[in-house]
């Protein structure tokens, strides 16, 4: 019977979560309603809850229309685009090659191709991934500062939760409009190369705000025990395996820590904007401490260790004006753990677990790369354990229930 009422009040809350009107992207009045009803569920269990809010950006979009002469292409208006109306001869590129060749000045882009391969990681705040090939792409477009960019996108499953055509660039620092088409219709569109071509979009980036749900018990404890999962979801998708599933077993999990006593204190997280282009969420909450990660519950886990002095790095090093990598470098521990989320987490696979597992840190301050790699036995602060691993899974300080 306790089975069936835990059954009903999963189905409950993932249902509400994914029934969200009309989005739950970071920013949105949807997002705002899904951080809210979290944080009305746990803060009857006695948690001391702060959503405390921090600046995002949302956006919305209207109508597209791309035409050659009297025929119309099917495209979509990519996250955060600026809106244009422009006339301009067409330009195709596949390759970072062909795009450091082309005089594009003035044109219509159109990407296919080997360039498309992959979803762009935002070029300005999102440290936690950035790689060198994803920075030239984004330098050498706005060097050669087309007047747009249309991007011809193939099918992937692997690549952006199965999206079909998923939009090669979402970044609201990114000021070319942008849209993409599946590679098809890009075929088509390529047909028509050094023709002139009519592109309006009506699209709009709206200064906003969100938050992260914190929930604590004992905050003055010693060390800390984080649970977390993200709340947001990539729009137009109901986000129920990325992440409302994760986000509801926080939500079962709280009554848990909401009756324990012990030295540790405890924090259950709903972070929000893991689908969105700043990672603010994330960000706003690695400024406050220790962050350990759970991802996309029924699939392989992720987590990440931060320990303070790792953070306080960090800190000092995303104020430093053209060093990138410098937090991201801050931020990756010794023997980290990446899940095959929807998210960029997906290019840095490394070890999967073969069940889910729940993350505990001892004393955060001093976790070090030794302690990581040769730390294979301990006592688990909640039942006394000691370390188990699944097959393949880096020794780690950590403990799985």
């Amino acid at each position: 019977m306790a089975e069936l009422r835990l059954a009903d009040k999963a189905r409950k809350y993932l249902e509400t979560l994914c029934s969200v009107k009309a989005k739950r992207c970071t920013g949105s009045p949807g997002n705002r309603r899904a951080t809210e009803f979290f944080a009305s569920v746990i803060e009857p269990l006695g948690y001391e809850v702060d959503t405390t809010p921090f600046a995002c950006m949302d956006y919305s979009r209207g109508q597209i229309r791309l035409s050659c002469g009297e025929q119309q292409f099917e495209a979509y208006i990519n996250p955060y685009s600026l809106p244009c109306d422009l006339a301009a001869e067409l330009i195709v590129v596949s390759t970072d090659t062909e795009l450091e060749k082309c005089p594009c000045a003035d044109r219509i882009l159109l990407l296919s191709g080997e360039i498309c391969n992959e979803q762009l990681m935002p070029k300005k705040n999102f440290i936690f991934y950035n790689p060198e090939h994803h920075r030239r792409i984004y330098a050498l477009l706005e060097e050669k500062h087309p007047a747009a960019i249309i991007t011809a996108i193939a099918r992937n499953p692997g690549a952006v939760g199965a999206l079909y055509p998923f939009p090669l660039i979402a970044d609201g620092d990114f000021d070319i409009p942008t849209a993409h088409c599946t590679d098809l219709v890009g075929e088509a569109i390529a047909a028509h190369r050094d023709e002139r071509f009519r592109l309006r979009m009506q699209a709009r980036r709206i200064p906003s705000t969100a938050s992260n749900v914190i929930a604590r018990t004992n905050p003055q404890g010693k060390n800390k025990i984080v649970l977390t999962a993200h709340i947001g979801a990539y729009e137009d998708t109901p986000g129920a395996s990325d992440n409302a599933s994760g986000t509801v077993v926080l939500m079962l999990l709280a009554e848990l820590p909401a009756r324990y006593d012990g030295p540790p204190a405890n924090e259950i997280v709903a972070l929000n904007g893991e689908d969105h282009y700043s990672a603010a969420g994330q960000m706003d909450y690695l400024h406050r401490g220790v962050y350990v990660r759970a991802d996309g519950d029924g699939y392989p886990h992720a987590a990440r260790y931060s320990g303070s002095d790792r953070l306080r790095k960090a800190r000092r090093d995303s104020s430093r004006a053209g060093e990138p990598d410098a937090p991201a470098a801050a931020l990756r521990p010794p023997g980290y753990l990446i899940g095959p989320g929807d998210g960029p987490s997906r290019r840095r696979l490394r070890h999967w677990s073969d069940r889910p597992p729940y993350f505990v840190l001892r004393n955060a301050s001093s976790f070090s790369e030794k302690s990581a790699r040769s730390s294979t036995k301990g006592a688990c602060p909640l039942c006394s354990n000691t370390t188990s691993r699944a097959p393949g899974m880096p020794r780690t300080s950590s403990w799985e229930h």
